[in-house]
């Protein structure tokens, strides 16, 4: 087996874990904690796996630790994309039950608009070295932002209001967990398909920061952009359950990511005077994540304890 064969590969595990997600979550269901921590470890396993096939195919170290450190950047940032997609779907009502549905549709969308931004971004490098700067002054923004910037859940809803506002849609019972529905002989959209269309839109936007991000470890080899890429999105429906079942609480997440980025921008901007190495990297994204959880346990901890011996008001 060659590099090349790996694409092959790639797309085989990516159809046939797509139908058997469609196929096991095919009706209307809440997923709870434990399926959804198990399908995260499953779609994290095959993302690791995928990287010890990437080392025995090409034998390449620095590529193998570029994919693991492309992944776990991704992965960190899909984190605090749900949140909003938390968001999204209270804004329109949209059950536990018909969730997962609304998320693997934008995934699918998603790995037709990365692999596009992809693509175009490493070809765009090739040309434009000079890209590298612009797209580490973007991150340094972004990290910025995300460090200091204030905490507003109405500003990510400005697709959302766009949307609802402008288009007919219905909500009714009868049309829960349908696209499209049948009104007076006519055919039109429902509220389930207004929210993916928001959710797809919101991840092109997440996109613009996450790619850069990514070029930043590795600017020319697709195949390690692309997979370690879509291994982290196509894993976002379970991890948003995981998320939204308990793990709101990672309060110093914002924090650990504006590291990252801070992290991911001197990187870019350093490139042509201090090469720093992948492992390098790998280490720094994967220390920062797991101090950020447990900073934030720690504190959730010792709020729990406050709370328990503070006296009640009367």
């Amino acid at each position: 087996m060659d590099e090349s064969s790996l694409w092959y590969v790639f797309a085989v595990i990516v159809i046939v874990l797509l139908a058997a997600d469609l196929w096991i979550n095919r009706k209307p269901h809440h997923i709870p904690m434990k399926s959804a921590l198990l399908q995260t470890a499953v779609w994290i396993g095959v993302a690791l796996a995928f990287g010890v096939l990437l080392f025995v195919v090409t034998g390449d170290t620095t590529k193998t630790m570029e994919y693991y450190t492309a992944y776990a950047i991704e992965e960190a940032m899909s984190m605090d994309n749900l949140f909003v997609f938390i968001i999204i779907f209270a804004y329109f009502g949209i059950k536990d039950e018909d969730q997962h549905h609304a998320l693997f549709y934008g995934i699918v969308g998603a790995i037709v608009f990365r692999a596009i931004f992809i693509f175009v971004g490493v070809e765009l490098l090739e040309r434009f070295d000079w890209l590298l700067y612009v797209f580490g002054v973007i991150l340094l923004i972004v990290a910025l932002k995300t460090t200091f910037g204030k905490d507003d859940d109405n500003k990510e809803n400005g697709i959302a209001k766009f949307m609802r506002n402008r288009f007919d849609y219905v909500d009714t019972e009868e049309t829960r967990g349908k696209l499209f529905a049948k009104v007076n002989g006519k055919r039109v959209v429902t509220v389930l398909l207004l929210c993916v269309i928001v959710i797809e839109m919101t991840d092109i936007v997440f996109a613009l920061d996450s790619i850069p991000a990514v070029l930043a470890i590795s600017q020319d080899d697709t195949l390690v952009i692309y997979t370690s890429n879509i291994f982290a999105v196509m894993g976002l429906r379970s991890l948003f359950f995981v998320i939204h079942g308990g793990m709101q609480s990672i309060r110093y997440l914002k924090y650990g990511l504006g590291v990252i980025l801070l992290f991911v921008s001197v990187k870019l901007l350093a490139h042509s005077f201090i090469e720093i190495p992948v492992v390098l990297s790998l280490v720094v994204i994967v220390l920062v994540l797991l101090i950020t959880i447990a900073a934030s346990v720690l504190k959730n901890k010792s709020d729990a304890k406050k709370a328990q011996v503070q006296p009640p008001v009367t």
